[in-house]
This record gives structure tokens, sequence and C-alpha cells, in this order.
């Protein structure tokens, strides 16, 4: 993608969905986090599901501990790995209570030594919580930029850093959301759905994949 072109790209993505949100639903802080730590390899619709019966009884650090481990994972079993999830988020709010209050440190530093929280779920924080500019690089971020030629890598850490120099400072705010969903609803992994895509104009992916018939 020539760079000239990516103002236009990001422009026609924001006319679309000017304010684009994350697809998890939470009502903290800490209740985000809680949420993209369970997203790990799984749908954010199936941890919707679950968190819908978790948050109601165990919406904060201390009352999650106070779950205990049967209990979390009683309410999180319909998610993919959710024994590690488990224990993970349990430890992750051991430290949010002893040392930060039941507070989400604001840091990237202390956010990654949380257990269970990687570079890109502390980039979902910073971004959604705390309105920085991250760029947290998921499977369809990775794919879209690869594929669009926005911004090629061939790792996540690539990607993100290639994404912050060459994504222009008036979009960076909403870039990952929006190139997430780009990713999860149309620029698909087996077919990508070029046909209803508003940017594929600016697209370098050929041949462009056609309508079904």
């Amino acid at each position: 993608m020539k760079k000239a072109d990516i103002p236009l790209f990001f422009a026609t993505l924001q006319a679309a969905n000017p304010h684009p949100q994350t697809e998890l639903e939470y009502g903290s802080h800490f209740q985000l986090l809680a949420a993209v730590l369970l997203s790990a390899q799984a749908t954010d619709a199936g941890v919707n599901k679950a968190t819908r019966r978790l948050f109601p009884v165990a919406g904060t650090p201390q009352a999650m501990l106070d779950l205990g481990l049967a209990g979390l994972e009683k309410h999180i079993k319909t998610i993919g790995l959710y024994h590690s999830k488990a224990k993970n988020l349990l430890a992750t709010c051991a430290i949010l209570v002893e040392r930060y209050g039941g507070q989400i440190p604001r840091t990237r530093q202390e956010l990654e030594q949380l257990p269970g929280v990687g570079r890109k779920t502390a980039n979902v924080v910073l971004n959604v919580a705390f309105g920085e500019p991250t760029m947290a690089v998921d499977t369809h971020i990775f794919r879209v930029s690869n594929r669009t030629g926005l911004a090629p890598g061939k790792n996540p850490l690539e990607v993100e850093q290639r994404l912050l120099q060459r994504v222009p400072q008036e979009y960076a705010l909403h870039a990952h959301h929006w190139l997430i969903l780009l990713g999860r609803y149309v620029c698909q992994a087996r077919k990508p759905r070029c046909w209803e895509c508003r940017v594929s104009a600016w697209c370098d992916y050929r041949p462009k994949t056609p309508p079904p018939a």
C-alpha cells in the first residue's frame, strides 16, 4: 500500500464507523482487563456469554478472589483454556489488590507483569481504558496488515511497529479497532469478501475475490 493511500484508507473506515468500540462487554477497567485476558484464543462472543454470568457476582478483583478457583472455573468453563486462564486471572487479582488497591496500573511495564497479560492485552487496556494510541495486533490485524500491504511484518511485533510508523496520528486512536473489524467481518482468512470491502481500492491483495455466483 502506497504511503499516500493510507490516509484515504483510514478516512474511509472512519466515515463508515466514526467511533468503533471493542466488542467485549465490560463495566469497569478491571472487567475490561479480565475480558481481554479471557479472550486469548477465544471469540469475543464466547467471552461475553461467560462474563455476563461472571461479572454480576465477581466484578472486582476482591470479589473474584472471594469466588475462588472452583467458582471462577464454573463461570468460565465454556471458554477455551479456562483452567490456565482462571489461575492467571486469580493471580492477577491478588496482585491488583495487594499492590494497586484493586485498581488497574496505567503503564505497559506494570500491566505486562500481571499473570496472563502479554503485550497485546496490555495494548488493548492502554487503548480502550486510557485512550493511548496503541496497536494491539491480533490474528485479524496481522492478516489485514500483511494482506493489504498496510504494514507487512513477519510477526505481531513487526506489524505493530510498522503500524505505529505508518498510521497517521489523527487515526491512531481507533486504528486497531477498525482493522480488527475489517479482518473479522470482511477481510476474512479463508475467503476475503473483497466485493463488499470499502477500502479495496487501496489494498494490495490480488486477485480480488469475486462475489459468490
